[in-house]
């Protein structure tokens, strides 16, 4: 059976802030509980691994876990906390000696090909606004609403009678973008504070209060929330749906219909 392994599970900051005393920063830098690296998961199925952005903590997440070959990724959206390592990744490609394959829709491959020109020499740039099939996961993909951000994709991966959804920034979905997060498993969802008081119009990520609500209409077996900001404390008890579990760094979960 296929794990999912959390490498990151901060917000486009990450935790701590360095200019930040607050109690969470603090901790963090102590007991370490809080610390976040940019968002980022993958699926390991005994033998290689299959990763789901490559933020600018790239380098130590692949240390973190002992990984020293990552072959294919998948993008969400070409923010600098989803894209930053590539041009670490194209390197380590290039010392390794084969093409990286970098799926994303079409859309997004150009925007990170204006950024980063010279990435095509080692990585491998393919569509997949169609579908795509991986390691046996047929994976599809759809734009949602990044509110004050924009858009961003999120991928649903089925395999084996098993579903689940990974979706880190969105915000204010309807149903079109909803109907596809129906029935899943599991849904890994990005939710940035626990209630965050600013005007909609600013924000661009779910808080936990208003998730809760999305849960109600898609309805997953199981929700894990990532993506969190320095607002959010780990060891706190909030009030959240029972089948809500908080992310933290290397938290693993099996992806199967045998799944706790």
């Amino acid at each position: 059976m296929d794990t999912l392994v959390f490498l990151g599970t901060g917000d486009a900051m990450g935790v701590p802030r360095v200019y930040c005393n607050c109690n969470i920063c603090t901790e963090a830098r102590t007991d370490g509980d809080n610390i976040r690296l940019r968002s980022s998961v993958l699926i390991d199925n005994g033998e290689d691994v299959l990763v789901i952005d490559c933020g600018p903590d790239w380098r130590r997440q692949m240390e973190a876990e002992g990984i020293r070959s990552m072959r294919r990724l998948l993008v969400t959206h070409a923010h600098f906390d989803h894209i930053g390592g590539l041009p670490e990744w194209a390197d380590a490609c290039r010392w390794m000696g084969y093409k990286g394959e970098l799926y994303a829709p079409a859309e997004i491959i150009l925007v990170i090909q204006r950024q980063y020109p010279w990435l095509t020499s080692h990585i491998e740039m393919i569509p997949c606004d169609d579908g795509v099939e991986l390691d046996g996961w047929q994976i599809s993909t759809w734009k949602v609403n990044h509110g004050k951000n924009g858009y961003s994709y999120a991928f649903r991966l089925e395999k084996a009678g098993y579903a689940w959804v990974y979706c880190p920034d969105s915000i204010s979905l309807g149903p079109e973008e909803t109907g596809r997060m129906g029935g899943a498993d599991l849904l890994v969802l990005g939710t940035s504070f626990y209630y965050e008081a600013a005007e909609l119009s600013t924000r661009s990520v779910y808080d936990m209060t208003e998730a809760a609500e999305l849960l109600q209409v898609v309805k997953p077996r199981r929700a894990v929330y990532t993506h969190m900001s320095h607002d959010v404390d780990v060891n706190e008890a909030y009030i959240l749906p029972e089948n809500v579990t908080l992310a933290r760094t290397g938290l693993r979960l099996p992806l199967g219909t045998a799944e706790a």
